[in-house]
Protein backbone atom coordinates (compact mmCIF):
# COMPACT_ATOMS: atom_id res chain seq x y z
CA UNK A 1 0.00 0.00 0.00
CA UNK A 2 2.85 2.37 0.86
CA UNK A 3 4.59 1.70 -2.49
CA UNK A 4 1.33 2.23 -4.38
CA UNK A 5 0.90 5.59 -2.64
CA UNK A 6 4.31 6.80 -3.78
CA UNK A 7 3.66 5.54 -7.32
CA UNK A 8 0.38 7.44 -7.34
CA UNK A 9 2.06 10.60 -6.05
CA UNK A 10 4.83 10.47 -8.65
CA UNK A 11 2.36 9.74 -11.45
CA UNK A 12 0.39 12.85 -10.52
CA UNK A 13 3.60 14.92 -10.37
CA UNK A 14 4.65 13.69 -13.81
CA UNK A 15 1.22 14.53 -15.27
CA UNK A 16 1.43 18.06 -13.86
CA UNK A 17 4.95 18.52 -15.26
CA UNK A 18 4.04 17.20 -18.72
CA UNK A 19 0.99 19.49 -18.78
CA UNK A 20 3.23 22.45 -17.92
CA UNK A 21 5.66 21.46 -20.67
CA UNK A 22 2.89 21.22 -23.27
CA UNK A 23 1.48 24.59 -22.19
CA UNK A 24 4.90 26.25 -22.41
CA UNK A 25 5.54 24.61 -25.79
CA UNK A 26 2.30 25.79 -27.38
CA UNK A 27 1.93 29.30 -25.95
CA UNK A 28 4.00 32.44 -25.95
CA UNK A 29 5.05 34.91 -28.64
CA UNK A 30 7.85 32.82 -30.16
CA UNK A 31 5.92 29.74 -31.21
CA UNK A 32 4.28 29.57 -34.68
CA UNK A 33 0.99 31.41 -35.01
CA UNK A 34 -1.86 29.40 -36.50
CA UNK A 35 -3.78 31.03 -39.33
CA UNK A 36 -6.10 29.96 -42.10
CA UNK A 37 -7.65 31.30 -45.29
CA UNK A 38 -10.52 30.00 -47.41
CA UNK A 39 -10.80 30.13 -51.18
CA UNK A 40 -14.13 28.85 -52.54
CA UNK A 41 -14.76 25.64 -50.61
CA UNK A 42 -11.16 24.93 -49.67
CA UNK A 43 -9.59 25.97 -46.37
CA UNK A 44 -5.83 26.36 -46.14
CA UNK A 45 -4.21 26.22 -42.71
CA UNK A 46 -0.81 27.73 -41.99
CA UNK A 47 1.73 28.05 -39.20
CA UNK A 48 3.41 31.43 -39.36
CA UNK A 49 6.95 31.65 -38.02
CA UNK A 50 7.55 33.95 -35.01
CA UNK A 51 11.13 33.10 -34.08
CA UNK A 52 14.22 32.99 -36.27
CA UNK A 53 17.78 31.95 -35.59
CA UNK A 54 20.41 34.32 -36.95
CA UNK A 55 22.61 32.82 -39.65
CA UNK A 56 19.81 30.81 -41.27
CA UNK A 57 17.50 32.07 -44.07
CA UNK A 58 14.25 33.47 -42.69
CA UNK A 59 11.75 31.84 -45.04
CA UNK A 60 8.00 31.95 -44.43
CA UNK A 61 6.57 28.71 -45.80
CA UNK A 62 2.89 28.17 -46.56
CA UNK A 63 1.49 24.75 -47.37
CA UNK A 64 -1.09 25.05 -50.17
CA UNK A 65 -2.01 21.36 -50.31
CA UNK A 66 -0.69 21.01 -53.85
CA UNK A 67 -2.66 23.96 -55.22
CA UNK A 68 -0.48 25.69 -57.86
CA UNK A 69 -2.99 28.44 -58.61
CA UNK A 70 -2.25 30.46 -55.47
CA UNK A 71 0.22 33.32 -55.56
CA UNK A 72 0.87 36.11 -53.12
CA UNK A 73 2.90 38.88 -51.57
CA UNK A 74 4.45 39.23 -48.12
CA UNK A 75 4.64 42.70 -46.55
CA UNK A 76 7.14 43.40 -43.78
CA UNK A 77 8.90 46.13 -41.83
CA UNK A 78 10.87 46.58 -38.63
CA UNK A 79 8.73 46.26 -35.51
CA UNK A 80 7.60 49.52 -33.91
CA UNK A 81 9.45 51.58 -36.53
CA UNK A 82 7.54 54.18 -38.57
CA UNK A 83 8.61 53.11 -42.04
CA UNK A 84 7.01 51.91 -45.27
CA UNK A 85 6.12 48.26 -45.76
CA UNK A 86 8.56 46.37 -47.97
CA UNK A 87 7.17 43.73 -50.32
CA UNK A 88 8.32 40.36 -51.61
CA UNK A 89 6.56 38.00 -53.99
CA UNK A 90 5.63 34.52 -52.82
CA UNK A 91 6.63 31.88 -55.32
CA UNK A 92 5.40 28.27 -55.61
CA UNK A 93 8.00 25.62 -54.90
CA UNK A 94 7.84 21.84 -54.69
CA UNK A 95 9.25 20.62 -51.36
CA UNK A 96 9.20 16.94 -50.35
CA UNK A 97 6.57 16.18 -52.95
CA UNK A 98 4.19 18.91 -51.74
CA UNK A 99 3.41 22.18 -53.45
CA UNK A 100 4.34 25.01 -51.11
CA UNK A 101 4.34 28.77 -51.31
CA UNK A 102 7.74 30.01 -50.25
CA UNK A 103 8.29 33.72 -49.75
CA UNK A 104 11.45 35.60 -50.51
CA UNK A 105 13.83 35.47 -47.56
CA UNK A 106 13.04 38.13 -44.98
CA UNK A 107 16.06 40.30 -44.14
CA UNK A 108 18.09 39.18 -41.15
CA UNK A 109 17.90 41.38 -38.06
CA UNK A 110 20.34 41.86 -35.16
CA UNK A 111 19.89 39.81 -31.99
CA UNK A 112 16.52 40.60 -30.34
CA UNK A 113 15.52 42.58 -33.43
CA UNK A 114 11.99 42.07 -34.70
CA UNK A 115 10.07 42.28 -37.97
CA UNK A 116 6.31 42.38 -38.37
CA UNK A 117 4.66 40.94 -41.45
CA UNK A 118 1.36 40.03 -43.09
CA UNK A 119 0.53 38.16 -46.28
CA UNK A 120 -1.74 38.69 -49.27
CA UNK A 121 -2.80 35.61 -51.25
CA UNK A 122 -4.45 35.51 -54.66
CA UNK A 123 -6.38 32.75 -56.38
CA UNK A 124 -8.25 33.37 -59.61
CA UNK A 125 -10.30 36.51 -58.87
CA UNK A 126 -10.11 36.33 -55.10
CA UNK A 127 -7.71 38.09 -52.73
CA UNK A 128 -7.29 37.18 -49.07
CA UNK A 129 -5.17 38.82 -46.40
CA UNK A 130 -3.55 36.88 -43.54
CA UNK A 131 -2.96 38.79 -40.29
CA UNK A 132 -3.23 42.21 -41.93
CA UNK A 133 -5.00 43.85 -38.99
CA UNK A 134 -2.56 42.43 -36.46
CA UNK A 135 0.70 41.55 -38.23
CA UNK A 136 2.77 38.62 -37.05
CA UNK A 137 5.91 39.60 -35.11
CA UNK A 138 9.05 37.55 -35.61
CA UNK A 139 12.06 37.89 -33.29
CA UNK A 140 15.64 37.11 -34.27
CA UNK A 141 18.03 35.42 -31.87
CA UNK A 142 21.51 33.98 -31.80
CA UNK A 143 22.09 30.25 -31.92
CA UNK A 144 22.18 28.54 -28.53
CA UNK A 145 24.31 25.37 -28.46
CA UNK A 146 22.36 22.22 -27.70
CA UNK A 147 24.74 21.35 -24.87
CA UNK A 148 23.59 24.58 -23.15
CA UNK A 149 19.92 24.69 -24.14
CA UNK A 150 19.09 21.03 -23.46
CA UNK A 151 20.29 20.95 -19.83
CA UNK A 152 18.65 24.35 -19.22
CA UNK A 153 15.26 22.98 -20.33
CA UNK A 154 15.87 19.70 -18.48
CA UNK A 155 16.63 21.34 -15.14
CA UNK A 156 13.77 23.82 -15.41
CA UNK A 157 11.22 21.06 -15.88
CA UNK A 158 13.00 18.87 -13.34
CA UNK A 159 12.40 21.75 -10.92
CA UNK A 160 8.70 21.66 -11.80
CA UNK A 161 8.64 17.87 -11.25
CA UNK A 162 10.35 18.14 -7.87
CA UNK A 163 8.14 21.08 -6.87
CA UNK A 164 5.02 19.11 -7.73
CA UNK A 165 6.06 16.06 -5.73
CA UNK A 166 7.11 18.34 -2.86
CA UNK A 167 3.64 19.89 -2.73
CA UNK A 168 2.00 16.47 -2.87
CA UNK A 169 4.12 15.22 0.02
CA UNK A 170 3.31 18.38 2.00
CA UNK A 171 -0.40 17.76 1.52
CA UNK A 172 0.14 14.11 2.49
CA UNK A 173 2.00 15.34 5.63
CA UNK A 174 5.13 13.44 4.65
CA UNK A 175 7.58 16.02 6.01
CA UNK A 176 10.68 13.95 5.39
CA UNK A 177 10.10 13.61 1.65
CA UNK A 178 8.68 17.11 1.23
CA UNK A 179 11.85 18.56 2.78
CA UNK A 180 14.14 16.39 0.64
CA UNK A 181 12.43 17.22 -2.64
CA UNK A 182 12.02 20.84 -1.62
CA UNK A 183 15.79 21.24 -1.51
CA UNK A 184 16.17 19.29 -4.76
CA UNK A 185 13.74 21.77 -6.35
CA UNK A 186 15.89 24.65 -5.13
CA UNK A 187 19.01 23.01 -6.56
CA UNK A 188 17.37 22.34 -9.95
CA UNK A 189 16.13 25.94 -10.14
CA UNK A 190 19.57 27.27 -9.28
CA UNK A 191 21.28 25.20 -12.00
CA UNK A 192 18.62 25.59 -14.69
CA UNK A 193 17.49 29.13 -14.01
CA UNK A 194 20.25 31.07 -12.31
CA UNK A 195 23.28 29.46 -14.01
CA UNK A 196 22.20 28.06 -17.38
CA UNK A 197 19.40 30.61 -17.92
CA UNK A 198 21.74 33.63 -18.20
CA UNK A 199 24.09 31.62 -20.44
CA UNK A 200 21.19 30.88 -22.82
CA UNK A 201 20.27 34.58 -22.73
CA UNK A 202 23.87 35.54 -23.57
CA UNK A 203 24.01 33.27 -26.60
CA UNK A 204 20.56 34.32 -27.85
CA UNK A 205 20.62 38.06 -27.18
CA UNK A 206 24.19 38.96 -26.13
CA UNK A 207 23.07 39.82 -22.58
CA UNK A 208 23.49 37.60 -19.51
CA UNK A 209 20.69 39.27 -17.56
CA UNK A 210 18.05 41.83 -18.52
CA UNK A 211 15.86 41.44 -15.45
CA UNK A 212 15.93 43.30 -12.14
CA UNK A 213 18.01 45.35 -11.32
CA UNK A 214 19.18 45.93 -14.93
CA UNK A 215 15.84 45.74 -16.74
CA UNK A 216 12.34 44.34 -16.82
CA UNK A 217 12.70 41.25 -18.99
CA UNK A 218 9.79 39.10 -17.83
CA UNK A 219 11.53 35.77 -18.43
CA UNK A 220 14.49 36.75 -16.26
CA UNK A 221 12.27 38.23 -13.57
CA UNK A 222 10.06 35.13 -13.49
CA UNK A 223 13.16 33.04 -12.85
CA UNK A 224 14.35 35.42 -10.15
CA UNK A 225 10.98 35.41 -8.34
CA UNK A 226 10.73 31.61 -8.48
CA UNK A 227 14.26 31.14 -7.16
CA UNK A 228 13.72 33.72 -4.40
CA UNK A 229 10.52 31.96 -3.27
CA UNK A 230 12.29 28.61 -3.07
CA UNK A 231 15.39 30.09 -1.44
CA UNK A 232 13.22 31.61 1.30
CA UNK A 233 11.40 28.30 1.75
CA UNK A 234 14.74 26.51 1.98
CA UNK A 235 16.06 28.92 4.61
CA UNK A 236 12.89 28.59 6.68
CA UNK A 237 13.32 24.80 6.72
CA UNK A 238 16.98 24.67 7.76
CA UNK A 239 16.51 24.38 11.54
CA UNK A 240 12.82 23.61 11.73
CA UNK A 241 10.48 21.89 9.33
CA UNK A 242 8.01 24.38 7.85
CA UNK A 243 6.41 22.43 4.98
CA UNK A 244 3.87 25.20 4.35
CA UNK A 245 6.77 27.34 3.04
CA UNK A 246 7.49 24.74 0.35
CA UNK A 247 3.81 24.60 -0.55
CA UNK A 248 3.68 28.38 -0.99
CA UNK A 249 6.86 28.28 -3.10
CA UNK A 250 5.26 25.61 -5.28
CA UNK A 251 2.20 27.79 -5.84
CA UNK A 252 4.49 30.67 -6.82
CA UNK A 253 6.26 28.42 -9.34
CA UNK A 254 2.92 27.21 -10.74
CA UNK A 255 1.76 30.81 -11.16
CA UNK A 256 4.97 31.68 -13.00
CA UNK A 257 4.65 28.70 -15.35
CA UNK A 258 1.19 29.91 -16.39
CA UNK A 259 2.87 32.96 -17.95
CA UNK A 260 3.73 32.04 -21.58
CA UNK A 261 7.43 31.53 -22.18
CA UNK A 262 9.25 34.57 -23.70
CA UNK A 263 6.26 36.89 -23.15
CA UNK A 264 7.56 40.48 -22.92
CA UNK A 265 11.06 39.17 -23.51
CA UNK A 266 14.24 40.81 -24.76
CA UNK A 267 13.70 43.28 -27.60
CA UNK A 268 16.06 45.45 -29.60
CA UNK A 269 15.35 49.18 -29.47
CA UNK A 270 16.27 50.19 -33.02
CA UNK A 271 16.60 53.85 -32.02
CA UNK A 272 19.15 53.29 -29.23
CA UNK A 273 20.66 50.03 -30.46
CA UNK A 274 20.24 48.52 -27.00
CA UNK A 275 18.49 45.30 -26.01
CA UNK A 276 15.73 45.99 -23.52
CA UNK A 277 12.29 44.68 -22.66
CA UNK A 278 9.29 45.09 -24.95
CA UNK A 279 6.83 46.62 -22.49
CA UNK A 280 9.33 49.30 -21.48
CA UNK A 281 9.89 50.26 -25.13
CA UNK A 282 6.13 50.56 -25.67
CA UNK A 283 5.77 52.70 -22.55
CA UNK A 284 8.42 55.21 -23.64
CA UNK A 285 7.07 55.28 -27.19
CA UNK A 286 3.70 56.33 -25.79
CA UNK A 287 5.35 59.08 -23.74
Amino acid sequence: MKVFKHILFWTLAVIITISAAIYQRTTGPTYPKKAEVKFSNTTYKFKLKRSQEIGEPCVITLNTNGDKDISGTIFYKRYKIDESWAEANIQPKLVDGKELLVSSVLPEQPEAGKLEYFIKLNKENETKFIEQKQPVVIRFKGAVPTYILAPHIFFMFLAMLFASITAIYVIAKDNKNSRKYGYLTLLALFIGGMILGPVVQKYAFSEFWTGIPFGWDLTDNKTLIAFAAWAIAGILNIKKQRPIAFLIATLVLYAIYTIPHSAFGSELNYETGKVTQGVIISFFNIL
